[in-house]
């Protein structure tokens, strides 16, 4: 077979692009030295291959030059040297992914004539947080000290789920991308992302985050959706980036989650315990992630004092994650993959006949009968295709 004369320009754009080196990809193609230096080129297949094994669209490489991949919304990094950075194929491809999403269940929503979600866009960044607080907590039934109801604060993380997807808010919490396991969602590089919308407002929450980061990401993703901005955000040690409205959002989710008031009447009796973030977030239920980053928030620990614990909690959760089996049950992973409400409206949709099965599968990323099991188990039953 004959060589396919490429770029070597576009072949090292490739492989940063996935954030792949030559060495990581010698095994698999020994001719990788050759071909990045340009004295071989690969053929058709080995092209196709390498394409594959790097996430690149297969004519990206018969272009002139890279394309520009921005991504379509703003991308805010805590620690921000202003150096222009490439997403990764994963990041872009899951938020194009959830972009389709939102576009069908807008058009859907309003061609049965929905109206437009009124808390969308309705505070300013320069409002009180505590206002903006108390307004999300309104729209989704909650009181002040909301979370102090449920035995624990992943019982309260899953409550809040609820009602955010009851008030109208799609919630999609993934960690991989699409249904290839092999391609995790780096937490690093974005902890979530918001796509605001007045009909379909869509938080995401990188799953292969930990569940007590989740927490703080969703609260300050909700908090978007009432300051409207569109954003990725990767909130390193739950900090944002030197951005108005991020620092606005963050400082409404930790008054949503522990409100000031509250901390400080409940602080001079748990500052003296050996773990009192322990205390906090155990009045709260909160995670003690949450609890610590609170507490600094409000000066009532240092900074130093706050990464000892940071760093310390990494370091557990990583041990923990250690061998840790993956699995679940079925229902309740796709109710955060897909999201109960979205998947009803779809499988509503296919049963009427106002969309393609074929449609309905792209859309869930469910196809055949796993799509039939999982509206069965919602309360759709099995429609006639």
């Amino acid at each position: 077979m004959s060589a396919v004369r490429i770029s070597e320009q576009l072949l090292s754009w490739a492989l940063r692009r996935a954030n792949l080196t030559e060495d990581h990809l010698v095994r698999k193609f020994p001719l990788i030295h050759e071909w990045v230096a340009g004295r071989r080129y690969p053929t058709l297949k080995q092209l196709e291959e390498l394409a594959k094994a790097t996430r690149t669209p297969l004519g990206y490489f018969f272009m002139d030059e890279p394309p520009d991949e921005s991504l379509p919304i703003p991308h805010f990094r805590t620690l921000d040297d202003g150096a222009p950075r490439q997403p990764s194929p994963d990041l872009i491809e899951t938020i194009h992914a959830m972009q389709h999403r939102q576009e069908w269940m807008r058009e859907s929503l309003m061609a049965r004539g929905q109206e437009p979600l009124p808390f969308v866009r309705s505070v300013r960044p320069d409002e009180d947080p505590r206002t903006v607080a108390r307004r999300m907590r309104e729209v989704l039934g909650f009181g002040d000290c909301w979370a102090t109801a449920y035995p624990s604060w992943s019982n309260a993380l899953r409550a809040s789920r609820g009602a955010i997807d009851d008030a109208g808010i799609l919630v999609v919490v993934d960690g991989v991308v699409g249904n290839n396991t092999s391609r995790k969602l780096s937490p690093d590089e974005f902890r979530g992302f918001v796509l605001v919308d007045e009909y379909a407002p869509l938080l995401f929450v990188n799953g292969g985050d930990s569940k007590a980061a989740q927490m703080f990401t969703l609260a300050h993703e909700l908090a978007h959706v009432f300051l409207g901005g569109s954003a990725a955000f990767d909130l390193r040690a739950m900090q944002p980036a030197k951005n108005p409205t991020e620092r606005a959002c963050n400082r409404a989710a930790a008054e949503f989650l522990v409100p000031e008031d509250a901390l400080r009447r409940i602080w001079p009796s748990v500052q003296g315990n050996p773990e009192p973030h322990q205390a906090v977030a155990r009045h709260f239920k909160v995670s003690t992630l949450v609890a610590a980053r609170r507490a600094l928030d409000l000066r009532l620990i240092s900074r130093d004092q706050f990464f000892e614990f940071y760093n310390s909690y990494l370091d557990a959760t990583h041990r923990a994650a250690e061998g840790k089996k993956e699995g679940g049950n079925f229902c309740s992973d796709q109710n955060l993959r897909v999201g109960r409400r979205f998947a009803t409206e779809v499988a509503n949709a296919a049963a009427e006949g106002r969309l393609l099965y074929s449609e309905a599968y792209d859309l869930t990323g469910l196809y055949g009968n796993t799509f039939h099991r999982y509206a069965g188990l919602i309360g759709m039953g099995r429609a006639h295709q």
